[in-house]
C-alpha cells in the first residue's frame, strides 16, 4: 500500500505532511505504515483514498475495480466538487451565486479578496 501512496504523492505533487494535515492522520501513523509497524485501518485508508480521488481498492492493490471509476475525469473538478460536498458554507455560497448577476458576483469576489488581504495583513492604501 505504501508504494502506491508514494506514487500518488508524486502524481499530485504533495508531501506526506500535507496528506496528514488534510486527513487528520498523524504523520507518525503514516511512518508506521511505511516501516511496516502497523497496517492502516479501513477508515484511514478511505480518508487517504478520498484525498487522492481514488478508490480504497486502488490504494490497497493498485487496481481499480468497477466501483472505483471516477465520476469526474478532471481531478481539479473532482476536488472542487468534494470541497462543496464537505462544506455547508461553500454550498450556500455556490447556491447563492447561481442566481446572482455578474455585477453581484464581481462585488462579492472583490469583498472576499479584500477580506483575504486583511487576514494576511496586507494593507490597502
Amino acid at each position: 500500500m505504501y508504494e502506491i501512496f508514494l506514487k500518488l504523492l508524486k502524481a499530485k505533487g504533495c508531501s506526506a505532511y500535507q496528506v496528514s494535515k488534510a486527513t487528520g492522520i498523524a504523520q507518525s501513523t503514516l511512518s508506521d505504515w511505511k516501516n511496516g509497524k502497523s497496517i492502516p485501518k479501513a477508515d484511514k485508508i478511505q480518508k487517504i483514498a478520498d484525498f487522492f480521488g481514488v478508490s480504497a481498492e486502488y490504494l490497497m492493490t493498485g487496481n481499480e475495480g468497477e466501483e472505483g471509476k471516477k465520476y469526474y475525469l478532471n481531478d481539479e473538478t473532482a476536488e472542487m466538487a468534494q470541497k462543496l460536498f464537505e462544506s455547508r458554507e461553500l454550498r450556500v455560497l455556490f447556491d447563492a451565486a447561481q442566481d446572482a448577476t455578474p455585477e453581484d458576483l464581481k462585488t462579492t469576489y472583490d469583498m472576499l479578496m479584500a477580506l483575504k488581504r486583511k487576514e494576511r495583513g496586507e494593507n490597502e492604501f
